[in-house]
């Protein structure tokens, strides 16, 4: 019998060829030894299936028939794992080094029943963005609206079962819903440190699909306000609570290139939660140049360089992540 808790990872993919060997490798590549990896293929055309085919040998199991979208996906797949520890990751992103063991030691330290950590973003090649870290947020900051990496989230299976899994008839905001969910009834940790690495690219669902994703934000705010287990917490916050949510929704406006509908949102943020909408002043900067240039938000973007994550020197190899020729990570 094995002395450590077993890891099931799933990953839910259709047809994201282009990105979805990276990701395999950043879990196989991964130091933990217990580890179950399962992944759900919608049916993909691409070549997902050759890729699939291919790592075979090393994953756990994989299937691949339509479905009706990632969160029947990921809810197929969870029914499948036997671990003590669940996550899954899309298959654009990728898991940084060490990131399995560092959580399944966080969580038993703390005693705690989901952890998440910071992260990265990088562009379509694999070139690191931003920044993604975080604090150690609770209920009251999870219905404001701020929002945690899902790639670096990792949880009890007990308590994924608990919550009944993921909505499926969400299709945007599933995970941050299902993280109010677990933090309504159990205990959540941060820990900073960097995990995972998140891919912006023009297929991605928070790019291609911005308008949608502001609807859905809308909609889960419409959700906490009715639902009986947290009405009364909307209640005492609410200005808050809107004004975070509208602010969420203008940032994706904004990232799919809609700054008319992104700077009505920020009015509105402004309107409910002034003191926090402020501080993000100059991602409505850019809305306002965008209105009046037709300049596209992405052409504001800057590359950080090397983020600031622990043992540089294994990313110089790591799978997904790119780095100017001038910028590798030296001994």
């Amino acid at each position: 019998m094995n002395s450590i808790p077993r890891v099931s990872i799933i990953t839910p993919s259709f047809n994201q060829a282009d990105f979805l060997e990276y990701t395999i490798q950043s879990v196989l590549k991964q130091d933990y030894l217990n580890l179950e990896y399962g992944i759900v293929d919608g049916g993909s055309t691409d070549g997902s299936l050759d890729i699939l085919k291919k790592y075979d040998p090393h994953l756990s199991w994989w299937i691949s028939e339509p479905d009706q979208g990632q969160a029947q996906a990921i809810n197929k797949g969870m029914a499948r794992i036997s671990g003590d520890i669940i996550a899954w990751i899309n298959s654009d992103d990728v898991y940084l080094p060490n990131a399995i063991t560092q959580a399944v030691t966080a969580m038993e330290d703390y005693d705690v029943d989901l952890v998440y950590g910071d992260a990265i973003t990088t562009d379509e090649a694999g070139y690191p963005l931003n920044e993604l870290m975080f604090s150690d947020w609770d209920l009251s900051d999870l219905l404001r609206f701020r929002v945690i990496c899902q790639p670096a989230v990792f949880m009890k299976r007990e308590v994924w079962e608990e919550v009944q899994g993921l909505n499926s008839d969400l299709h945007f905001m599933l995970d941050h819903q299902l993280w109010i969910k677990i933090a309504s009834r159990f205990k959540v940790k941060h820990i900073p440190s960097f995990w995972a690495a998140a891919r912006n690219h023009g297929q991605a669902k928070n790019v291609a699909l911005a308008a949608e994703f502001s609807d859905e934000i809308l909609q889960l705010l419409t959700w906490i306000e009715t639902d009986p287990k947290l009405a009364a917490l909307f209640e005492e916050d609410q200005n808050r609570i809107k004004g975070g949510a509208y602010r969420l929704s203008a940032r994706y406006l904004l990232d799919g290139d809609f700054p008319a509908r992104a700077f009505k949102q920020y009015c509105q943020a402004i309107r409910f939660w002034p003191s926090n909408t402020i501080k993000h002043w100059r991602r409505m900067v850019f809305t306002l140049i965008s209105i009046a240039t037709g300049m596209r938000i992405r052409r504001f973007r800057r590359k950080t360089g090397i983020p600031h994550v622990s043992d540089k020197e294994r990313l110089r190899d790591w799978p997904g992540l790119n780095f100017p020729k001038n910028e590798y990570p030296t001994k």
